[in-house]
């Protein structure tokens, strides 16, 4: 099915309007890993430059869930980039724009060339791993965070970059690899907490936001304040 939408995919390359190019070449850029990795990294890099014992209990909670997020992100999408870059250049699928002379189906493995990297596509690779990230920790977005993410990873086919079977696997290997992640932190006891079957659940004290309650003396209240489990 999908070689069928590949092959229409590579005829049509360069016959879609002009406004809708300028369109897709503006958002394909959101799916570049640098726009996960830097920010993680950089936040990464203040919190071990901060002071921990300068702050107060709620402050530390709300650093240390950030740092985990961060380091979360930097896993997932990091090794998804790794996995996706090995696979592209392993296999050697040419790219659409080379439709007309070498078709849909040109492989050469380990050409190490960027005219052959088509399958899977690292950008698409890189909104499923960002997609199961944002599915995990707030479930209330998913719809906002997949209709985004799916249509940055559609946008390559739309440049000529790759082919509709380029980015489902890639969409698909990013999520695998970051619930992988997720199942990692879960077993470490960051983030998640571990379920014996399904996707890891986001534990109750994981916030990015001051909470609005306000302590009061009993020690319950404060954990709750806090973002603290009775049980960890």
């Amino acid at each position: 099915m999908l070689i069928r939408f590949d092959a229409e995919a590579g005829m049509s390359w360069g016959r879609w309007p002009t406004g809708f190019i300028d369109l897709t070449d503006f958002f394909t850029v959101f799916g570049l890993g640098g726009w996960y990795l830097i920010p993680s990294a950089l936040l990464l890099v203040a919190a071990n430059l901060t002071d921990w014992r300068s702050l107060s209990r709620r402050s530390l909670m709300l650093l240390y869930n950030w740092t985990c997020l961060a380091f979360l992100m930097l896993s997932a999408v990091g090794l998804a980039g790794l996995a996706v870059n090995l696979l592209k250049y392993g296999i050697g699928r040419a790219r659409p724009v080379y439709f007309n002379n070498l078709g849909d189906l040109s492989l050469h493995p380990f050409a190490m060339d960027a005219r052959f990297a088509s399958f899977p596509s690292g950008h698409a690779t890189n909104m499923g791993a960002v997609f199961a990230i944002v599915l995990l920790l707030f479930p209330q977005r998913k719809y906002i965070a997949l209709a985004f993410a799916l249509w940055v990873a559609s946008t390559r086919i739309f440049v000529g970059a790759h082919y509709p079977s380029d980015t489902v696997a890639g969409f698909g290997l990013g999520c695998a690899i970051a619930v992988a992640c997720a199942l990692v932190f879960a077993r470490l006891g960051f983030i998640f907490r571990r379920t014996t079957v399904g996707l890891p659940v986001r534990k109750t004290t994981f916030r990015l936001l001051w909470s609005s309650r306000k302590p009061d003396r009993s020690g319950a209240a404060q954990q709750a304040d806090f973002g603290l489990e009775a049980t960890q």
